[in-house]
């Protein structure tokens, strides 16, 4: 299993759109996904898109953004768009690509991380600190998290 900034293997991005409107928001968000993985393919800069292949076959995708969620600008990075293709669910590499991104935001200096979600109880197992909630378009309550790096 590799996990690689996905500008290394630009050409999984279409599936990557794919997978993240489907997961994240449904046809009315595809030009939205498509922009942000379109955008988060410049090395060095944020949004970073990174993708888990094994032996070229695409097993999941994750990001580091610097706003995911609108209503709190002030708190940043985000960890975002954690998604991990079905026949690879049970198999740790949630953990893996939430690993990964931490490591990533260390080395570039930040100390800090955020994510928000739906399910609560997920993140908790992997040490973030439920922080609160907060509110994604229109007006859907979520639930905070915070990692110190």
């Amino acid at each position: 299993m590799i996990i690689q900034p996905l500008y290394q293997a630009a050409h999984f991005a279409p599936q990557v759109t794919r997978w993240l409107t489907e997961a994240f928001g449904g046809a009315d968000y595809a030009g939205f996904y498509a922009s942000i993985v379109q955008h988060s393919q410049q090395p060095g800069a944020l949004p970073i898109t990174f993708v888990a292949n094994d032996q070229g076959q695409l097993c999941g995708t994750v990001g580091l953004w610097r706003c995911d969620l609108i209503s709190r600008q002030d708190l940043w990075p985000w960890l975002a768009a954690l998604y991990v293709d079905t026949p690879w669910r049970g198999q740790g590499l949630g953990e893996s690509l939430q690993h990964h991104v931490m490591q990533y935001a260390r080395k570039q200096g930040f100390s800090d991380l955020y994510l928000y979600s739906a399910c609560k109880e997920y993140y908790e197992r992997f040490g973030w600190r439920y922080i609160g909630d907060g509110l994604d378009t229109p007006d859907k309550p979520v639930h905070l998290y915070h990692q110190s790096l």
